[in-house]
């Protein structure tokens, strides 16, 4: 067992009553007979600390593309080609592809407000910030009233609901302040590539005049920005920071603005990389995410933890500069931390949430394991989830049912965003011979 919060413990196990963790330690010490997992692991549920569940379908939209504005295009494009149904569908299959891997919390950037309806139904905990945009705080503000209503009344649940200013070039300053005046849990994107930093501080680059739906620009990044307007702080999360310099980073230590870091996303979109080793050394609050399938291929957890340790490896041209243990931490604590959830998950201990998981490593390179983290981060998969608890309450189980009703609903809309004509057709059966 992996406590995170302290050192693992061999043959460990944890007991759990009305949801919550009631003790752990040696599974032969503890209470009642344990069901019993050989070859396997428990962790804390991971926590998706930025995804996007209404768009678990894109994957590989637009794959590519020259500049990230171009590709902000194309997904807009197609976004606006589906419906209400056809969120929620996407958002139910993201949401059970979540249990599946293992994530028991999402902090999740919702467009349409689906995504707390889909995580509510599923038994997925999450913070859901409702997305919104533009130069006019009316408009957003009615905006998120619409969206809020949707999303139904799931406030006190596993659901808690916030806003997402989308980003420096779609919100304007009277916007984000607007936004910072709820009260409620506030996460952005900020200095996301450096095209977007670039049109932030000059109005020009590749941007200029491509985008329609771009604000004014500033004359400064978004960190200095907000900064500057007395908008950054605790409740604040920033989404990938993959462009910030010391300062910058200074700022974010400064105010205690929670970041992040989703390589595989910054890595295929080619925007580079935050300084992860740069933002954990100046005591920021740091945390995991895999943004959403249209820009990585997936929610899964494992893949981003491998990605944290290779970039920063590479980066750093240092094996020590991040270790397995260090990344699982960023996914399960370090991610509760950012969204301040760290009270409640993150990591097995008594009187925190019963949401965890358990991996078989059966079969895997790493058994016998010499570190039994190492094992998880490098020899995890989605595919060796043998169980996923939220609130103690079984979510997903190794070789039950998948949801294939989900999935089937979820091509269908990805069709419809492709345009094809009749998204419900299955192609012809080939016969293939030699």
């Amino acid at each position: 067992m992996l406590p995170v919060d302290g050192p693992p413990i061999e043959r460990g196990g944890v007991a759990v009553e009305d949801g919550r963790i009631v003790a752990v330690g040696p599974a032969n010490e503890l209470e009642g007979e344990p069901e019993t997992f050989p070859e396997s692991a428990i962790v804390p549920g991971l926590v998706n600390a930025h995804s996007h569940l209404e768009y678990a379908v894109y994957a590989g939209f637009g794959d590519g593309l020259a500049d990230f504005g171009d590709w902000i295009s194309l997904h807009q494009e197609r976004k606006n080609r589906i419906g209400w149904g056809d969120y929620l569908a996407i958002a139910r299959w993201g949401a059970s592809e979540c249990l599946a891997g293992g994530v028991t919390t999402v902090g999740d950037a919702s467009f349409s407000g689906a995504a707390a309806v889909a995580a509510d139904e599923l038994g997925l905990r999450a913070i859901v910030y409702l997305e919104v945009f533009g130069a006019d705080p009316d408009e957003a503000l009615r905006r998120f009233a619409e969206l809020r209503e949707r999303a139904g009344d799931r406030v006190g649940g596993r659901i808690t609901i916030g806003i997402s200013p989308h980003a420096p070039y779609t919100i304007s300053l009277e916007t984000y302040r607007a936004c910072a005046e709820l009260g409620i849990p506030v996460a952005t994107h900020i200095s996301e590539s450096r095209s977007e930093v670039e049109f932030l501080e000059t109005g020009g680059g590749p941007w200029a005049g491509l985008i329609p739906f771009l604000v004014r620009a500033p004359g400064k990044t978004g960190t200095r920005l907000l900064a500057d307007e007395g908008l950054l702080g605790p409740v604040l999360v920033a989404a990938h920071c993959t462009v910030v310099d010391a300062d910058e980073i200074a700022l974010l230590a400064e105010h205690d603005v929670a970041v992040v870091h989703c390589p595989r996303s910054n890595a295929l979109l080619g925007c580079g990389f935050a300084p992860l080793t740069e933002l954990r050394a100046a005591g920021i609050r740091v945390g995991l995410g895999t943004d959403s399938p249209a820009s990585t291929p997936s929610f899964d957890m494992f893949e981003e933890m491998r990605t944290a340790v290779y970039v920063a490896r590479g980066r750093e041209r240092n094996p020590a500069a991040i270790t397995a243990s260090d990344a699982l931490e960023l996914a399960t604590l370090g991610s509760a931390r950012a969204l301040g959830l760290d009270a409640e998950v993150g990591s097995l201990a008594p009187g925190k949430r019963a949401d965890l998981a358990v991996v078989s490593l059966s079969g895997s390179p790493y058994l016998p394991w010499e570190d039994p983290a190492a094992a998880v981060v490098f020899g995890g998969s989605p595919e060796r989830i043998e169980l996923t608890l939220v609130d103690g309450e079984e979510r997903y189980r190794r070789g039950g049912e998948r949801w294939p009703e989900l999935r089937r609903s979820a091509e269908r809309a990805r069709a419809r965003m492709l345009g094809e004509a009749r998204p419900d057709a299955r192609p012809p059966t080939r016969a293939l011979k030699s």
